[in-house]
């Protein structure tokens, strides 16, 4: 069961206002002074952090753990207190988006290539507030691509494994391992990511619990029982979802 509220009124017009709207309004409600939180990698996270540098610029006491490179430029860049999981293994909140969310608040995330050191934050934290756009709102996982992060020693080896992975549960994905600029896409840790256009997903804990275990696989972009608040930006204003 999911609760909805409604958290504003405003208009929206674009993907991209509703991604802002959604992001302003975590701040709002959520963020304060003195907290430790986790900041997410990709468009909507990084909206997130850009607003939340306009409210918290050079406020010592609000610690920011990135869970990217990007992410990090971006939070020095707008004035926010950088810090880092060692010195701060024990977070707050962490505010990130997603690629997919389904009424059971299971996730994929990933398409931005962050999606383990995502996870270790979003892991190491008291809640995770995911914030989107009504478009990653969807009734089964599966239509947007999984990633995997993978070693990149015995990928195509790695990526046989992963084949057989979705033969057991009767799913035949198309894999390819992500590009950019003619060579592998290389994460922040150094690893490969292997795209699966696998359709719908009807036991996403069960194919997570088997691709994680696969030697050679570093972790998926299924995250299972890590979040329970999303708000979410649509064409009414901001609603704020919770796993009931």
């Amino acid at each position: 069961m999911t609760v909805k509220t409604k958290v504003t009124d405003k208009i929206l017009l674009t993907t991209d206002d509703k991604k802002k709207a959604a992001a302003e309004a975590a701040i709002d409600k959520y963020v304060q002074s003195g907290m430790k939180i986790g900041l997410g990698h990709g468009s909507t996270a990084h909206h997130f952090v850009r607003s939340l540098g306009k409210k918290f610029k050079g406020d010592k006491s609000l610690v920011c753990v990135p869970t990217s490179k990007a992410t990090a430029e971006i939070a020095k860049e707008v004035g926010l207190n950088v810090s880092n999981l060692n010195e701060n293994p024990y977070l707050d909140f962490t505010f990130d988006g997603t690629d997919e969310i389904d009424p059971d608040f299971r996730l994929i995330k990933g398409g931005g290539g962050a999606l383990l050191y995502e996870k270790i934050v979003a892991t190491s934290s008291k809640f995770v507030l995911i914030i989107a756009d009504e478009s990653k709102l969807v009734p089964k996982l599966g239509k947007f691509p999984l990633p995997v992060e993978v070693i990149p020693f015995g990928v195509r080896a790695t990526a046989w494994k992963l084949e057989r992975v979705f033969q057991a549960n009767n799913m035949q994905p198309k894999m390819a391992v992500r590009g950019k600029d003619g060579k592998p896409f290389v994460t922040d840790a150094g690893n490969f990511i292997i795209d699966c256009e696998c359709g719908e997903i009807n036991d996403p804990g069960r194919l997570e619990l088997m691709i994680n275990n696969l030697v050679g696989v570093v972790h998926c972009g299924l995250f299972i029982n890590v979040s329970g608040i999303a708000l979410i930006g649509t064409t009414n204003g901001v609603e704020e979802l919770r796993r009931g």
